[in-house]
């Protein structure tokens, strides 16, 4: 278990920068349903344990949800549904969940961003590689976002039982991928990717 350091954000506090938002995404390499990304700011001090979603059971991070929400300066999701996904891509979707999760986060003056660099973003931002395992505010994102896609993946199990959604929350397990095979896709599915079109 690797827990976060805060390094970078630790430095750009050093430099006098307060507002400073990490930023993840959940749902990129999914075969149904939307990608999620999440932007949150944390204050100085805190005392959340947060690390990568990834390594967290899903109660753990729906606890660490309800902290973060109460104790961020601010929080903001982006979501873009796999409609669009297969419109411009799963990477441009990405960036577009990013940049609509940093737009109504108000004020940030740099974003930690795991991974990838945003593109077309009016802001200084640094990419970091894994991120989510070595920055506090960007492991905060991680978990805001899974757990924001897993709460629609669970309400779109309801809504197309065959599927079991809330089980693999859309990603390609191999009763996922057997469901699709019965049952054909329905319009959570992302048609571009290769297990789902046809």
């Amino acid at each position: 278990m690797i827990t976060p350091t805060g390094d970078a954000e630790r430095n750009l506090r050093n430099s006098g920068l307060v507002r400073i938002a990490g930023v993840d995404e959940a749902g990129c390499g999914a075969l149904a349903g939307p990608v999620v990304a999440a932007a949150v700011i944390l204050p100085q001090g805190h005392a959340l344990a947060v690390r990568d979603s990834k390594t967290l059971s899903a109660r753990q991070r729906e606890r660490l949800f309800d902290e973060i929400q109460a104790v961020a300066v601010a929080v903001n999701t982006g979501i873009v549904d796999a409609t669009t996904i297969d419109e411009i891509g799963i990477r441009p979707a990405t960036f577009l969940a990013m940049r609509k999760a940093l737009s109504g986060i108000g004020a940030c003056q740099h974003a930690l961003v795991d991974g990838w660099k945003i593109p077309d973003v009016d802001l200084s931002q640094t990419p970091i590689i894994k991120g989510d395992q070595k920055e506090f505010c960007i492991a905060a994102a991680s978990i805001v976002a899974k757990v924001t896609r897993d709460r629609l993946m669970i309400k779109a199990s309801a809504l197309y039982p065959e599927y079991a959604f809330a089980a693999h929350k859309g990603y390609g397990t191999a009763k996922h991928q057997q469901a699709v095979r019965m049952h054909g896709i329905c319009p959570l599915h992302r048609r571009s990717f290769s297990t789902c079109s046809s």
